[in-house]
Formats: structure tokens, C-alpha cells, sequence
């Protein structure tokens, strides 16, 4: 589908007023991107095949990845996709919030919004600006992030002005991201069995802190096959990455110092770093994701830095830490990966 240049009305702090008409622009057909509690989404009616195309056309997105829809309430998923009481159990736990659950989908969701398949992946984000519209829409609306395919994922408004500018018809402006990685998506197996398609700030410890018997897709640490089809957002193609080539490097703090080192003036290579290593090394370009110990801010921080990687363009690579796989370290593990086309150094 050929995409032609709009004239993108941006609302700054949306009133009800806007927000109302961001709806009629929805129900119309329309794209309009909004604040979540995770990233920014780039929102089409999911009852609409037209418009979910757009959506694909607007971010260059391959047509057999998923689309997520967005509800106002956990209990409208049953007008579009068939429950069980495992959903059940995890939208009382969890939504609204940053979960999504895949589900198989009814006839009145087009295959166009789920790449394909027979399941529909649905969530309920928390943002006050995005249940606004949901609301006012009074339809589910597809959005993945708001980012042209396979970049970083968009935090702020700006990151959506630099890439969606002129592409779509609308953009909520809601200020910056609350968490800033992309929600947990599950699929259910059973009462109280799941399988994690994509980590995120929904844990494996606070699933199985619930009682959850929780199963790792393979995809969340290992590169997926060609042939394979993605059964959720994020699982499949490269995402996330900066325009330079990404490495991401395994070893102890001290041993990424040691190699940090070899590169104090070189204006092609930057860093992420841990505030524990900006002291240790002489590198210039170094953008910082926080402590080491505080893997929320560093996966708050994450999109931001590698966005500000691609403002450099004399950056040729950047390297970052791996990070470990505990809690909401997984999902940072598992976006880095994909970042760096599953690139390690082992140190």
C-alpha cells in the first residue's frame, strides 16, 4: 500500500475534546498514535482491514507480524476473542496494566490484524490518555509500537514526530513513558499454565509468585528460524536496533571496564553504561541506562539510548552489557538481543 503524506494534527496534552476527535478519527478509518503505559502505540480500528493495513504501510512492517488490540475493559476481550479462565485469572492480577494475552480471535477480527493467525493478542493499558480513547472509540484498536519497523521503539512524542510525522493522521502527546519496553505477552495453556512469547515489566517471578506454571518460548533467547511464523509481536524480526552496529558484551563489570578502555577516543565507538562503570573508563561517548542495580530505570532508559545513538552519525558501533535474566532483566535481555541481531562478545 502506498503511503502518502498527511498532514498529522499533534495534540500536546490532550483535552477530552481532542481526545473525542483522535476517536472520530479512528472510527473513520484512520491512524492515531497514543501514550501507553509501556511505549507509544500506532492505533488503527482492529475491525477494520483497511485501516490495519495502513498501519503496516505506515511503519514498513512485515504483514505476518501480529498486531496487538487495545481494550477499554479486561471483559470486552469476549466480544472478540474466545476467554478462558486462565485470562480471567490474569486480568484480575493484571490488567489494566502492561500485559498482553494471546487468545483465539473471533470472525469479527480480521486475519489482516493477526498476521494471519487464528489468535488475537489483546491487552488494557493503564495510561489515563489511552483509556480516554478506548473508550471514546468505543472499538478495539490495534496499535504496535510507534516506531517505523525494526527501530527503537518510541518513549516520548518526540521520538514518534521523528519517525511518524506526515505518515499517520493523529498523535496524542502525553508526555514520556511510564515503564518504556514493550508489554509481557502470554499464551495461555491451560487453568494456570503459560507460555512467555515476550518478557517484560509483568515478570516470570510475579506470574509464578501467583501461581502460574510459566513456560519460555525459545524466541525470547534465541534467534528465531526464517521459516518460522511469529506467533506474537517482537518474536521473530530484528527490532529495536540503532542505525550502527550493535555488540553486546558478556563479562563482569570490571571486564567491561577493561575493554571500555581500549576505546577512549575513538568517535566511532559509544557505550551504554552502568553509572558503576562511567568512572572507570575514559570514553567520551558514553550514554548512560543507570545503575546496575536498578534494572526498571535501565529499561525506562533503554529506547532513549539507543535513539540517541542514531543522533551521532559518526557512531559506527556501539557496544552495551548484557544484562542477567532476573525479573524485568529477561526483557532486557531479550530487546537487547534483538538490538544487536544477537551479537555477544564474550569477554
Amino acid at each position: 500500500m502506498k503511503v502518502n503524506q498527511l498532514n498529522t494534527l499533534i495534540f500536546k496534552n490532550p483535552s477530552q475534546d481532542d481526545i473525542n476527535k483522535a476517536a472520530e478519527l479512528l472510527r473513520a478509518g484512520k491512524l492515531v498514535v497514543f501514550p501507553t503505559e509501556t511505549v507509544y502505540g500506532l492505533g488503527a480500528s482492529a475491525l477494520d482491514e483497511t485501516a490495519a493495513a495502513r498501519i503496516y504501510a505506515a511503519k514498513g512492517r512485515p504483514s505476518d507480524n501480529p498486531l496487538i488490540i487495545h481494550l477499554a475493559k479486561a471483559n470486552d476481550a469476549s466480544k472478540y476473542a474466545d476467554i478462558s479462565p486462565c485470562y480471567e485469572k490474569l486480568a484480575d492480577l493484571f490488567m489494566p496494566g502492561p500485559l498482553t494475552v494471546v487468545l483465539p480471535k473471533k470472525d469479527c477480527i480480521p486475519f489482516s490484524v493477526t498476521g494471519g493467525l487464528d489468535t488475537v493478542a489483546v491487552r488494557v493499558p493503564s495510561h489515563p490518555i489511552a483509556h480516554k480513547l478506548l473508550e471514546a472509540a468505543s472499538i478495539p484498536i490495534a496499535a504496535p509500537s510507534a516506531n517505523r519497523s525494526g527501530r527503537p521503539s518510541c518513549t516520548t512524542a518526540e521520538h514518534v514526530i521523528e519517525d511518524m510525522n506526515g505518515m499517520v493522521d493523529a498523535i496524542l502527546d502525553g508526555g514520556e513513558s511510564d515503564l518504556g519496553l514493550e508489554s509481557t505477552i502470554l499464551l495461555p495453556r491451560g487453568d494456570k499454565e503459560v507460555v512467555l512469547l515476550r518478557p517484560g515489566a509483568i515478570t516470570i517471578e510475579m506470574l509464578t509468585e501467583n501461581g502460574f506454571e510459566v513456560t519460555l518460548d525459545k524466541a525470547v533467547t534465541e534467534k528465531p528460524k526464517e521459516n518460522e511464523k511469529p506467533l506474537a509481536p517482537g518474536m521473530k524480526y530484528r527490532h529495536y536496533a540503532p542505525k550502527a552496529q550493535m555488540i553486546l558484551l558478556d563479562g563482569t563489570l570490571d571486564d567491561i571496564a577493561e575493554f571500555m578502555r581500549q576505546y577512549p577516543d575513538d568517535p566511532s565507538v559509544a557505550f551504554l553504561c552502568y553509572d558503576e562503570l562511567k568512572s572507570k573508563t575514559g570514553n567520551k561517548k558514553i550514554i548512560n541506562l543507570g545503575s546496575v542495580s536498578d534494572p526498571l530505570l535501565q529499561a525506562h532508559n533503554l529506547f532513549h539510548a539507543l535513539r540517541c545513538v542514531d543522533q551521532d552519525d559518526s557512531i559506527k558501533t556501539v557496544y552495551a552489557p548484557l544484562p542477567d535474566q532476573e525479573n524485568i532483566g529477561l526483557a532486557l535481555y531479550n530487546r537487547l538481543l534483538k538490538a544487536a541481531g544477537y551479537t555477544v562478545k564474550k569477554l
